[in-house]
């Protein structure tokens, strides 16, 4: 059976250059990276020069870039170190964050009562920010946590601008930029974000490693206690062979990075123009120029298909979603869209399909010939 692979926003296949990267590594270079003889030596040689390759691709200092175990860890640590240690009273948010910011969010306002304000969605499931702007009139000691791609339908937030508005308001700046890492560029001496962070795995690198960039003299606090490593903000003894392979995933990102933009975006433009052609009645949620590799759609069938979509398309092969992986065998709506669609349109089917240098106009051709038959 044909397997075709469109999920990418959940997660993305390992390149084979980072396979045979971690694997020299697990094989010869396993010592611990703490130990001062020629083994650990050797584990931190290859930590700092990774660390250094982060950094410059961001343009940041490698003293700015902490590992951690992913977009998840990081968020819940800036989140929660930002309340207790930065005493942060204030957070402003939206409610089409990923449940990574969400949900730590209003665990902070139940243990602390701080307060949370959401800023408003516009109708193309971009930001308000002239409502970001007047919600920040206020003096409380504010963090303003926002992502910069949106998983589920791909909008983007103007990052310097919102680094722009914050620093206006003497406010700290958090985004979420799990999606947006490896496949687009930052350069983090233009924009004013205060804190970041990157999930290997969404870039073509191993799971369960990610990294944060916390700028520098921010005062964040540890989350875990135990020991000296990453600057003794992250204890735990650092996995040498992730590290090299995330450093080596996202460095093919951003060399290739121009010419898989521009081949990803063509198979995105062949999609929708396949779409108007075979179901002339479907519709885009977000906007239509949103990130290049998703797109959210409402196909223009019964609603009594919703339920087995996802189900009939993978007995074709085919791998898609309806929204975030993290909410996968959930039958309830998506958050996401919950902010932006009616009731009816919500009961409607809808698919977030997600792209990577690895799928082909037959890939796309597979999906629209088997929604047809659907």
């Amino acid at each position: 059976m044909k397997k075709v692979y469109l999920d990418n926003a959940s997660t993305t296949a390992i390149r084979p250059e980072v396979i045979q990267e971690m694997t020299k590594i697990m094989a010869e270079d396993f010592g611990n990276p703490s130990s001062t003889h020629s083994f650990g030596r050797n584990g931190k040689t290859i930590l700092e020069l990774s660390r250094k390759s982060i950094a410059k691709h961001l343009n940041c200092t490698a003293q700015e870039i902490i590992f951690t175990s992913g977009g998840t860890e990081a968020d819940n640590w800036i989140l929660r170190s930002a309340v207790e240690d930065l005493k942060i009273e204030r957070i402003i948010t939206s409610k089409i964050e990923h449940h990574a910011v969400l949900y730590p969010v209003l665990a902070l306002q139940e243990e602390y009562n701080i307060q949370i304000d959401y800023v408003n969605i516009n109708p193309d499931g971009s930001i308000d920010l002239t409502h970001l702007s007047n919600l920040l009139s206020d003096e409380k000691k504010t963090l303003v946590s926002l992502m910069h791609v949106n998983n589920e339908t791909g909008t983007i937030l103007d990052l310097d601008r919102v680094s722009v508005i914050c620093k206006q308001y003497n406010t700290l700046f958090h985004s979420d930029t799990v999606q947006s890492i490896g496949k687009t560029e930052i350069d983090l001496q233009k924009t004013s974000v205060d804190f970041i962070l990157a999930s290997a795995h969404k870039f073509h690198g191993p799971k369960g490693i990610g990294f944060a960039f916390i700028r520098k003299n921010s005062g964040l606090q540890p989350l875990l206690f135990g020991g000296e490593q990453e600057k003794g903000l992250r204890a735990g003894t650092e996995a040498v062979h992730q590290i090299a392979g995330m450093a080596k995933a996202l460095s093919i990102s951003y060399e290739k990075l121009e010419e898989e933009r521009a081949y990803i975006l063509d198979l995105k433009k062949y999609l929708i123009s396949q779409l108007e052609i075979h179901f002339p009645d479907f519709r885009i949620n977000g906007k239509k120029e949103g990130f290049y590799n998703i797109i959210n759609i409402i196909l223009p069938f019964s609603s009594d298909k919703t339920s087995m979509l996802l189900f009939s398309l993978d007995m074709k092969g085919i791998a898609v979603s309806r929204g975030s992986a993290c909410q996968s065998g959930s039958i309830k709506p998506s958050h996401v869209l919950k902010e932006m669609l009616s009731e009816e349109d919500l009961k409607l089917p809808n698919l977030r399909i997600s792209f990577s240098h690895y799928n082909t106009k037959e890939d796309i051709d597979w999906l629209i010939e088997s929604l047809e038959t659907i």
